[in-house]
Order: structure tokens, then C-alpha cells, then sequence
């Protein structure tokens, strides 16, 4: 891989699935969402200075991070919680009933779900379906308005409500394990 790409829209015709094919088919499959662009975002850090064009986590806003994991048998995981939630990886297995559990490389990350570091999103679950990855959601997030995820790119944000997130979901064949962290 150049190391010289990053997870912007610059790049994003050196995924798998582009940003603006992953936008085509939500508008195709009708799930509707809105978009922001923006500088890119590569941290919860850096996401927490364009948050204020978006709900506030008071007022529904889900502003999430987004965790891939490996445990040692090899199974590959996406974690999705609320930004500022402190997550505890050697007793997080417990609760995902995982084996031991470590963060997945930049190249497992690319192979598993298509995106590079920075830009990690629920919707990289159209690539990870077909890899086997599965996805775990901090229940906590059921109650926001909005979930705001990156459409595989890191310079672009959509608004998206559960419900329609949950239809995405069953268009990929994917059933999100909602637990309680």
C-alpha cells in the first residue's frame, strides 16, 4: 500500500468500494441520510472540532468510535461506541464473548473492511460482510437521533438515524450485536 494515501475522498478510488458507489447506494437502496464535508477527521480528537454542526450528544447526536479488533482465534470485530466511552480491551472479550482482544492492523483493516485508518464506520460493513467481520454496537447508541459515521472516507460525515442504518444493515446481510458496555 503508498503510504503516501490517506483515508480522504483524494484516495477513494483505491478502495474496494469508492465513498461516492457506498453514497450511490444508499440514495439506490433509499436510505436517506444527510452529508457534511469537511477537513479530514482521523481522531475522536479531531472529529470533537467539527462536532458543533452537528447534534450535540444532548440533544440525540451519536458521535461514535469506531474499533477494529482481532481476538487470537482470529475472528475480526467491529466495535461501535460513543466517542468518549472508555473501553477496556482485556475485559472487553468478556462482554463480547470474544477471545483475547487486540487492535487489527492497518493492512487487516484494508483486507477485512476496505477503509484505512481514520475513516473505520459502520458502513465498512459492506465489505466486511463478505469477510466475515462482525459487528458489535454499544446499546447506548439505539437511543440517538442521528448516528453521524464516515461513508468510508474520512472528509465526509452523513447523518443517519438507527432505523436507516438498520436497513442498510439487512441490505448487506448484516445483524448488529447490540451490547451493553
Amino acid at each position: 500500500m503508498n503510504n503516501t494515501m490517506d483515508a480522504s475522498s483524494e484516495y477513494q478510488d483505491s478502495l474496494p468500494i469508492s465513498s461516492d458507489s457506498m453514497l450511490e447506494k444508499l440514495d439506490n437502496w433509499g436510505i436517506v441520510y444527510s452529508r457534511s464535508d469537511h477537513v479530514p477527521l482521523k481522531t475522536v480528537k479531531d472529529s470533537k472540532k467539527v462536532q458543533g454542526q452537528f447534534l450535540s450528544s444532548k440533544e440525540g447526536g451519536g458521535h461514535i468510535k469506531n474499533l477494529y479488533l482481532r481476538d487470537h482465534k482470529k475472528r475480526n470485530l467491529l466495535l461501535v461506541t460513543e466517542q468518549d466511552k472508555l473501553i477496556d480491551l482485556k475485559t472487553l472479550n468478556t462482554k463480547l464473548g470474544t477471545g483475547r482482544l487486540s487492535f487489527g492492523s492497518a493492512e487487516r483493516l484494508m483486507e477485512y473492511l476496505g477503509v484505512r485508518p481514520g475513516a473505520v464506520t459502520p458502513l465498512s460493513m459492506i465489505n466486511g460482510a463478505k469477510m466475515g467481520v462482525e459487528l458489535f454496537f454499544d446499546s447506548e447508541l439505539k437511543n440517538c437521533k442521528q448516528i453521524y459515521v464516515h461513508p468510508l472516507v474520512n472528509d465526509r460525515t452523513l447523518g443517519i438515524t438507527v432505523e436507516r442504518l438498520q436497513i442498510f444493515f439487512d441490505k448487506i446481510k448484516v445483524e448488529p450485536v447490540w451490547v451493553d458496555l
